[in-house]
């Protein structure tokens, strides 16, 4: 199956390439020569660079490498997703063209000289089109990557808890996820990360999970800027699956050493809620996979309760164990439309508040991006929960 899979996968690839390099480059040209054979190498070397980016950050290769390869070959990844959208949306367009052509070609005609339809070759109406979707895709990538690099905005959302004492009422927390540290958004970034949970003055705050894509020895200068998170009650933080990817537990110890508490399945008791954390589904290839009855197995179901989970998937586990406030990120909202009707289709919820039953669930839209650093219709935010209590 994964063989038939990639087979398929390499298939739709190289149709939807050889279908952009024939609308933007062979119908915008007169015949083979060198604007033909440079865009088949523009899409060719893309593509390579792309790859190389994904494999270079998976493989461990040279962090140098890595971000020789990051910029250019996860940009490409989403131009190329635009260009191909922009490009469909322009078989519309072309009929519309041709009509505007043909009544210019009336127009123009003189008295004298019968009026015959203008049958306007391809070219003209094939480069102007192709000049079109290619600045639609760079124009959306610009604003979208120029989204992420300028840092999360702020979000606040009150969720009403029933077993919260009226003394807690007002409570602030503060949740950042899929920040995602890498070659591409670094020391800078992390900064501004935590220069912005800063400024809401939580009481709390929640890091829950996808903080890195990378070892603690190439990203470990760029999380430094964490030892300055500042709460009246902490730091807390669970592994997302990208932690997987790049020593789980190195970074745990990480993240310790810069002042955060790991909640490992664990939990700890504040003076007015439970605060609980399981690790991500991912670490069950680990044998470190989230283990809800350890962290809640055996709490006082009185007292209301908070859980820091990667996946909004988890939920399910967290109805079953009675908690009030599951807090997860993961789906980054689907980060380049059109894919939040992928996140929405593998995730209960991709953005936002929703209740199951008795338990009510928050997922944040993640304060970076994976890949390309470049989002549309899916803004970065950092939210600050405020519990309300209903007494």
């Amino acid at each position: 199956m994964l063989i038939v899979f990639a087979l398929l996968a390499l298939t739709l690839l190289a149709a939807a390439n050889w279908y952009l390099w024939r609308r933007l480059f062979r119908d915008t040209t007169r015949g083979p020569g060198r604007a033909r054979r440079g865009g088949a190498a523009l899409l060719a070397g893309g593509w390579a660079l792309a790859i190389g980016a994904l494999v270079a950050e998976r493989a461990g290769a040279p962090f140098w490498l890595q971000r020789i390869l990051a910029w250019p070959g996860f940009l490409w990844l989403a131009v190329s997703i635009y260009l191909l959208l922009a490009v469909l949306a322009g078989e519309a367009v072309r009929p519309l063209l041709r009509r505007l052509l043909e009544r210019r070609a009336r127009a123009g005609a003189t008295a004298e000289e019968p009026v015959v339809p203008a049958r306007p070759e391809p070219l003209p109406v094939g480069a102007r089109a192709a000049g079109e979707a290619a600045a639609a895709a760079l124009g959306t990538v610009g604003y979208g990557t120029y989204g992420v690099l300028r840092g999360p905005r702020v979000k606040r959302v009150t969720v009403p808890l029933a077993k919260l004492p009226r003394a807690a009422h007002g409570y602030r927390i503060a949740v950042v996820s899929d920040i995602h540290l890498s070659p591409v958004l670094g020391r800078d970034f992390a900064q501004k990360v935590v220069d912005t949970i800063n400024g809401t003055q939580p009481d709390l705050i929640a890091v829950v999970g996808d903080l890195v894509d990378g070892s603690v020895k190439d990203l470990g200068p760029a999380a430094a800027p964490l030892a300055r998170l500042k709460a009246r009650h902490g730091s807390y933080f669970v592994t997302g699956n990208h932690e997987y990817f790049s020593g789980a537990e190195q970074w745990v110890e990480e993240v310790r050493r810069l002042g955060l508490d790991p909640l490992e399945n664990a939990r700890t008791e504040l003076p007015w809620f439970d605060l609980a954390g399981v690790n991500d589904i991912a670490g069950e290839s680990e044998g470190q996979g989230p283990d809800f009855a350890k962290a809640l197995g055996d709490r006082d179901t009185a007292r209301a309760c908070v859980l820091l989970a990667h996946q909004p998937v988890q939920i399910h586990d967290a109805v079953r164990h009675g908690v009030d406030l599951q807090l997860s990120g993961h789906t980054h909202g689907g980060q380049l439309w059109p894919g939040n009707f992928l996140a929405e289709a593998a995730n209960p919820t991709v953005a936002g508040l929703e209740r199951y039953g008795d338990t009510q669930l928050y997922v944040s839209r993640g304060a970076g991006a994976w890949g390309p650093p470049t989002r549309v219709g899916a803004p970065s935010d950092i939210t600050v929960v405020e519990l309300a209590s209903t007494h």
